[in-house]
């Protein structure tokens, strides 16, 4: 599938508002975002409204405007009076705001007009065309059940401030993001069969097929027991049926002159959560097939990667699909399971499945690190891990940095990525009580897995997991004062991936790519 089959509509960008609107099929809306460097008679009517009804500065309107030489409908979404605490986030919002309501007034084909730069926020154009795409992003499911459904529009106009081959410029920087946004919201965001792992192997096979990423699906019960024991402990119950059986998918990318660096991202690929026999009660079940988005963000980082294919970046995605099932053969707590590391790993709620699904793949990826030199290492860890992320952060997605990587001052820079493009990031610290929570506490055991309360009820509940990462998989030997340390970062997005009835996000793909790929 070309990059065009991962945008929601066909993007036409135009040199101005009376081409647009004098073509034979014609412009019938103007969404317009902001009022900086607006046509003089768009401009004039956008003001005359403000004196009419003062809620224009507020609220998206929808009102009658004559530019050229017949009336047109105009929808006006505006980003409102910023303060010192607002962010980019805001011109995003008013276009998805726009699109809402051109598709309630009936539009058939709406012009985006979109906002100017500013010395503050450079990229608002990208960031408010990358909203109104998220808005007109159609499920997977629909699309596949109900064809006449597809889209929301089949094409829309794309005015830019500075005429029509801007435009292109942007849109060919967009056209790359929204193809992984786009993947990762149908497999973050397909319900618990459509998107199983067997499933989502299968749609990776298809959207990877013919380019430069490299697949390989790993399926046989008998490696995951031998080579990722904690995955297998989840994937037991699951194993016993067919159409729910775990999947590890690899993703490769090798460029074509010698690697600068190399990215490493594992993500969680838990696609239904019932906690397993810690099961999840009193209703908070529901919404668990997002618990996906992890392993979503990196094959949609991965997509980008195919689409820039960056000449000196080396990337490396693993995707742990698995579902944490609940019967007679799933895993409980006080199970000892060893890792592929080697070390003794005591369960202390199934619950906490998500870390065991990663730990593994994530001791492989150090293990070729090691044995390969790869230039310029850093590892990720990419999950809808904690319901603590969430109270401690809301809606931010979160780093965490092993001392390599916050000796490379990596949490601020990627903070500040997200920044520009409206992907933004808190930084956790971790410290040794972390490690101390999850050292084994009993003789004859490393490493315990979690406590049996839920992380919303733990103190340091979102940092503790990372610690345990790098405890079961031996990234704590690669340190700064080891001989060979390594950069790990976890990111924890449960409070920014988009929970149900949302459409995922695709968090942390726009601030990854804004990092790494630049």
């Amino acid at each position: 599938m070309g990059v065009e089959g991962y945008l929601p509509c066909e993007i036409d960008p135009v040199d101005n508002l009376e081409v647009a609107l004098n073509r034979a099929a014609r412009c019938d809306t103007l969404c317009v975002i902001d009022d900086a460097n607006l046509h003089p008679v768009l401009a004039r009517e956008i003001e005359q409204q403000k004196t009419f009804d003062a809620g224009i500065c507020s609220e998206v309107s929808c009102f009658r405007c004559t530019v050229g030489s017949e009336p047109v409908r105009v929808v006006y979404s505006p980003v409102g009076e910023l303060s010192d605490f607002d962010d980019v986030r805001r011109y995003a919002e008013a276009a998805g705001q726009a699109m809402r309501r051109a598709l309630k007034a009936g539009a058939k084909f709406p012009l985006l007009v979109l906002p100017a730069p500013t010395e503050r926020f450079s990229a608002a154009p990208l960031v408010a065309l990358l909203g109104a795409l998220h808005e007109l992003y159609v499920p997977l499911q629909l699309r596949e059940d109900v064809p006449a459904k597809r889209q929301r529009y089949a094409k829309i106009g794309l005015l830019h401030p500075d005429g029509a081959q801007r435009g292109q410029d942007l849109l060919r920087q967009v056209q790359s993001l929204e193809a992984g946004r786009f993947v990762a919201r149908d497999i973050g965001g397909g319900d618990p069969e459509r998107m199983a792992p067997p499933r989502v192997a299968e749609y990776v096979l298809q959207a990877f097929a013919g380019g430069p990423v490299k697949v390989t699906v790993v399926d046989d019960p008998r490696v995951f027991e031998r080579d990722y024991p904690l995955f297998q402990a989840v994937n037991r119950a699951a194993g016993t049926v067919e159409r729910h059986r775990g999947r590890i998918v690899f993703l490769e990318y090798r460029p074509p002159k010698p690697a600068r660096k190399t990215v490493v991202l594992v993500g969680k690929g838990v696609t239904y959560d019932t906690g397993g026999a810690d099961i999840k009660a009193g209703g908070v079940m529901a919404g668990m097939s997002r618990d996906k988005c992890g392993a979503a963000a990196v094959a949609g980082f991965m997509k980008v990667v195919e689409q820039r294919q960056p000449q000196d970046v080396h990337a490396i995605g693993v995707l742990c699909m698995v579902r944490n099932s609940v019967g007679e053969e799933c895993y409980v707590s006080d199970e000892m399971v060893t890792s592929r590391a080697g070390v003794r790993v005591r369960v202390g709620n199934t619950d906490a499945e998500g870390r065991m699904a990663m730990a593994d793949a994530l001791c492989q990826m150090k293990e070729r690190v090691l044995s390969e030199g790869l230039p310029d290492p850093h590892l990720y860890t990419v999950a809808t891990l904690t319901g603590h992320a969430m109270l401690a952060v809301g809606n931010s997605a979160i780093v965490m940095d092993n001392g390599p990587a916050r000796a490379a001052n990596h949490g601020p820079e990627l903070q500040r990525a997200g920044e520009v493009v409206g992907d933004p990031f808190e930084i956790s610290v971790l410290r040794r009580e972390d490690f101390d929570f999850h050292r084994g506490k009993c003789y004859g055991e490393d490493v315990l897995q979690a406590n049996n309360l839920p992380s919303s009820r733990t103190p340091r509940g979102h940092q503790g997991p990372a610690a345990f990462l790098m405890l079961a998989t031996g990234l704590d030997k690669c340190g700064l004062s080891s001989t060979h340390p390594i950069k790990y970062s976890h990111l924890d997005i449960a409070g920014s991936a988009g929970d149900v009835p949302d459409t995922p996000t695709g968090s942390p793909i726009l601030a990854l790519a804004q990092a790494h790929l630049q």
